[in-house]
């Protein structure tokens, strides 16, 4: 697996555009996270749809297309330094193939940053655009509203990445040892999800796989894990980061799944690495080249997140 161009990292000023591709918006979620890029020094601006709401179905912020367009229009223009996303939900498929990806290609790289059911683009922008990308809080996100260390990790990530060169997550090892790879990964349901799709990640040979999930049961995930280990897609991964499982059922639970389905990969797994749905998540970025060491629960990364 190869690493990704990475993008430059934000300097005071830079303007973020701020697009929602899934689920609808709370208006003062958003003004509250607005108002902590701004405290940032950053120029937020919020694309045109952002806060509307599908008609018929509600758990989408607005029509496939409008949500594709404002992703689009942010992507394209040259005055747009990074774009974050509101929030997830779902509804990242159901938009992702009206996009004109080589339009976004002629563009150039910049920042992009979400995570949940925005793991379907970071897919997307590795494999169409060849870009690394931030797993990490969203903009109208409760959690990035309200913890110190989500809000400092990720702005130390953007403007300062050299500070978080090693990401020290405080978990434990499920498999001990060291692993080198190139980062990916997110909400496991989606990766299962977006198996045999149109520029589908043909496997995570080679990677350090980051996975997390929110509400699921455990016979769920179960299936989820599966089904990337019957499609062969877990073959020749190096290293497994597991972050949170926010309101799935009892850890004890997820965790004896955990093992049971990847502790026969032969490879590094550690847990509770601290990315994700859970309080105070860690910014993981996805495409550049890392060690993984599970006793020290640690990844470093060979170079910043940005340039």
């Amino acid at each position: 697996m190869r690493e990704l161009v990475r993008p430059s990292r934000l300097a005071p000023g830079a303007r973020v555009a701020v697009v929602a591709p899934s689920g609808p918006v709370p208006e003062e979620r958003l003004q509250a996270g607005l108002d902590v890029l701004r405290g940032w020094d950053l120029d937020p601006v919020v694309a045109p749809h952002v806060l509307d709401r599908h008609g018929e179905f509600t758990y989408l912020a607005g029509t496939d297309a409008d949500r594709a367009a404002d992703l689009q229009a942010a992507w394209c223009d040259p005055a747009v330094d990074a774009v974050l996303c509101a929030r997830g939900g779902y509804g990242v498929q159901r938009m992702i193939d009206l996009l004109d990806w080589d339009a976004m290609r002629a563009a150039g790289p910049k920042v992009f940053v979400g995570f949940s059911d925005i793991t379907v683009l970071h897919e997307a922008f590795a494999a169409r655009l060849g870009l690394a990308t931030l797993y990490g809080p969203m903009a109208a996100g409760i959690d990035f509203i309200k913890s110190t260390r989500a809000q400092d990790h990720l702005k130390a990530t953007l403007f300062t990445p050299e500070t978080v060169r090693t990401i020290a997550s405080g978990g434990t090892p499920l498999v001990s040892g060291r692993a080198r790879g190139v980062t990916l990964g997110g909400c496991l349901c989606l990766l299962a999800a977006d198996l045999g799709t149109p520029y589908a990640r043909p496997s995570a040979r080679g990677g350090l796989l980051c996975l997390e999930d929110v509400g699921e049961e455990t016979y769920r995930l179960d299936r989820y894990l599966t089904q990337l280990l019957r499609a062969g897609w877990l073959d020749g991964v190096r290293g497994v980061l597991l972050g949170s499982w926010q309101d799935c059922d009892p850890y004890a639970g997820v965790r004896a799944l955990l093992v049971d389905r990847l502790g026969g990969l032969g490879v590094p797994v550690v847990e509770e690495f601290g990315f994700g749905h859970g309080d105070g998540a860690l910014t993981i970025p996805f495409g550049v080249a890392a060690e993984l060491d599970a006793d020290s629960a640690t990844l470093t990364l060979r170079e910043p997140a940005l340039r």
